[in-house]
């Protein structure tokens, strides 16, 4: 890790975003802050280029004003600059923070210039993850995963072979409603929803986390990041978050990696990668007991996890069905226009009369994505 590593920071005002600088300022000089991006936060955008003092800062958005920032930073609108900044000399890595399908045209111009990719865009993977990798080995771009699942498996596969691993399992915290029935989960609003007891994320994470999408979206990133087979791929409940993925080696010798439920750690790791060095996030304190639960998941409370697994073994372009039907379907619920348990029939309807392609193109994942979401929007329960 260079001191003068230039980052640039795509969905700098978001969770991730702000968890990210938190990371920065706390390495001190170590990373140097080179672009800052946002959708339309101008006023947080505004705060964070005042302390962070970045080269360039854009702005996604068209209905507001651009951000009020010091002489000497250079300020534009549009993926046009977006795209200039990713490519810039001085961008060694880019983290993809933006959410949901929207973040696909900025990671795939990060692998595309070959640079490190801080991966935070899950749906970028869900969406195209067959091509963005193809990508990322013909540039030789390093994705590095932000999830706290994906940087566990990452990690658990440093001790031994590709070749050699037997399974993989993602651990989930189960959301709010672990151990509801489809019964309960009747009347849910989206304020129990966006009562996670664990992480403190945005709201539509939060609902994929309560409907358990997010997990199944987390299947499928694996699928790709990692290069794995359905078969290859497992889900457990761990109630308390401490184990954040696990490896299963063909010896029958399991690796887990355990640290406490703080964003800021896999953030930390992608940007400082191969390097561990002290960091914001505080240590688990081995003096007291601690309970760990490993339990199966509730495939008949929570269909959205069969979805996953099955997404996961079709690809083509079922992961961008998946993805924009969900993406629409939470923003409804949120709305107050759709009820909770009809967020998984929505994709699940869609994803049954979609035209399957097994090797389609950017262009057409981006025609089926837009397809999806006018179905979603119509979609009556």
């Amino acid at each position: 890790m260079s001191p003068a590593s230039g980052v640039a920071l795509l969905g700098s005002t978001g969770s991730i975003g702000t968890s990210c600088l938190d990371v920065i300022r706390h390495l001190g000089g170590r990373l140097r802050v080179t672009g800052l991006a946002a959708w339309q936060n101008r006023e947080l955008l505004s705060e964070q280029a005042s302390e962070f003092r970045p080269e360039w800062v854009v702005l996604g958005s068209d209905e507001v004003a651009l951000p009020a920032v010091s002489s000497g930073i250079r300020c534009y609108r549009g993926f046009a600059a977006l795209d200039e900044l990713i490519r810039h000399p001085e961008t060694g890595t880019v983290v993809c923070a933006m959410v949901g399908a929207a973040g696909l045209p900025a990671a795939w111009a990060a692998v595309d210039a070959g640079k490190r990719v801080a991966l935070a865009n899950k749906e970028s993977l869900v969406v195209a993850g067959g091509l963005l990798m193809q990508r990322a080995s013909e540039t030789g771009a390093q994705v590095i995963p932000v999830d706290s699942e994906h940087s566990a498996i990452f990690q658990c596969l440093q001790s031994g072979r590709r070749g050699e691993v037997r399974r993989v399992i993602l651990t989930a915290s189960g959301g709010p409603f672990r151990g509801w029935s489809r019964e309960q989960m009747s009347g849910v609003t989206p304020a129990m929803a966006l009562q996670h007891p664990t992480w403190r994320m945005g709201p539509k994470i939060t609902v994929d986390s309560a409907t358990m999408m997010n997990k199944a979206l987390e299947i499928i990133e694996a699928r790709w990041l990692f290069g794995l087979s359905r078969e290859q791929l497992a889900v457990c409940v761990h109630p308390q978050s401490l184990v954040h993925s696990l490896v299963e080696y063909e010896d029958g010798s399991v690796i887990a990696q355990m640290s406490p439920p703080d964003m800021r750690l896999p953030i930390q790791y992608a940007l400082t990668y191969p390097e561990r060095v002290s960091g914001p996030t505080k240590r688990t304190d081995w003096s007291i007991p601690q309970t760990l639960q490993l339990l199966p998941p509730d495939f008949e409370a929570f269909p959205a996890l069969r979805l996953g697994f099955e997404v996961a073994a079709s690809g083509g372009t079922c992961g961008a069905v998946l993805n924009a039907a969900n993406e629409v379907a939470v923003e409804r619920f949120l709305q107050g226009k759709l009820d909770f348990l009809c967020i998984t029939r929505l994709v699940q309807d869609i994803l049954g009369h979609h035209n399957y392609d097994s090797v389609p193109t950017l262009q057409q994942l981006t025609a089926v994505d837009n397809w999806a979401r006018e179905e979603a929007r119509r979609w009556k329960s």
